[in-house]
């Protein structure tokens, strides 16, 4: 990866955005030219990437003249208006919201499951929801040594998904209850939903809009991307998403059914060697994956492997990652890597 290329993130003063920046220095991503974009209101900003300070600029469509690479997180509503700019403009669009992910000719790329399909883009390559990739990291080792008959999740989501301000918002509700003072909601289940509910010491069964029969967006993203980013687009699929007062790092409660047998002990050698995978499964030690040991780390890790005695073929797993790195922010720019290397 010698070839050395501009860049550009939007949304770079973002959760999401900062964290792309900083994983950008940490490996070494080959760029001469790094461009800073965000709204006016962040214009001026500095953030230091590499150990060079960059200052942030407002994103116009001639922002993209000259840039190689385009990291996008900074909402559906600017990826759709200056996605398609982006890439007209010859950047190779990467893009981290919902804009354009089910869209027939948008590879949906996790470089652990799919590689092959980042070389297929027209301009824009989409990058999975969080939940969804540290899902299919773990699925499909499993799947090519026992076909997947059946998934179900169920997911224990960090507030750091909803931004920076539930972050913040956790923190304060956490202190005033404690504390006994009045706790106020804004962010949960996201802002400027109809009803606002605390967080701190309480679960949430939301996480975006409610679409049809009972299911939320959130739950319909798991379900769809990970039958396109596997090609298996009749897989019965299920999915119930919960936010959880942790500050970072999503969990989730995998119950997977198979066409044919796979012991619990195959299927943790199986992970063992998997790129991307870290497994921690030592019950007599009292060892599994916790939020806490995934925040900071690219890895998916998987533990509490063990059979569903329910079924002919099942399996039960405990799956956690960090969602702004491997759930977001790297899983980007691996994709970008794909394409140089």
């Amino acid at each position: 990866m010698a070839k050395q290329v501009n860049v550009a993130v939007v949304g770079a003063t973002g959760m999401v955005g900062q964290k792309m920046t900083e994983v950008l220095g940490e490996r070494n991503f080959p760029f001469d030219g790094l461009k800073l974009l965000a709204s006016s209101r962040s214009v001026d900003q500095t953030i230091k990437v590499g150990g060079k300070e960059y200052k942030v600029e407002e994103i116009t469509p001639r922002s993209f003249d000259e840039v190689d690479y385009a990291f996008f997180s900074a909402g559906e509503s600017i990826s759709k208006e200056f996605g398609p700019e982006a890439a007209k403009r010859g950047a190779v669009v990467i893009d981290n919201s919902n804009a354009f992910r089910m869209e027939k000719d948008v590879p949906l790329v996790v470089p652990e499951v799919n590689p092959e399909a980042a070389g297929k883009h027209k301009g824009i390559i989409a990058n999975p929801n969080c939940s969804t990739i540290q899902m299919v990291v773990i699925l499909q080792p499993l799947h090519k040594a026992a076909p997947l008959k059946r998934v179900v999740a169920a997911t224990y989501q960090a507030v750091s998904g909803a931004g920076k301000e539930a972050v913040d918002e956790l923190k304060e509700q956490c202190r005033n209850h404690l504390d006994g003072k009045r706790v106020s909601a804004q962010y949960i289940p996201q802002k400027g939903a109809r009803r606002n509910y605390q967080i701190a010491f309480n679960m949430v069964p939301q996480l975006d809009i409610f679409v049809d029969e009972g299911y939320c967006k959130e739950e319909v993203k798991m379900i769809q991307e990970s039958r396109k980013i596997m090609d298996l687009p009749g897989l019965p699929i299920t999915a119930t998403t919960v936010r959880v007062p942790v500050l970072n790092a999503h969990s989730i409660a995998l119950n997977v059914e198979f066409e044919e047998s796979i012991t619990a002990d195959e299927a943790r050698q199986l992970l063992e060697m998997s790129p991307g995978v870290l497994v921690k499964d030592n019950p007599e030690q009292l060892e599994y994956p916790m939020p806490l040991d995934a925040s900071g780390s690219d890895a998916v890790y998987a533990g509490r492997i063990r059979p569903d005695y329910s079924v002919k073929h099942g399996l039960n797993l405990w799956v956690v990652s960090d969602n702004i790195r491997k759930g977001a922010a790297t899983n980007s720019i691996q994709i970008a890597e794909l394409l140089l290397s």
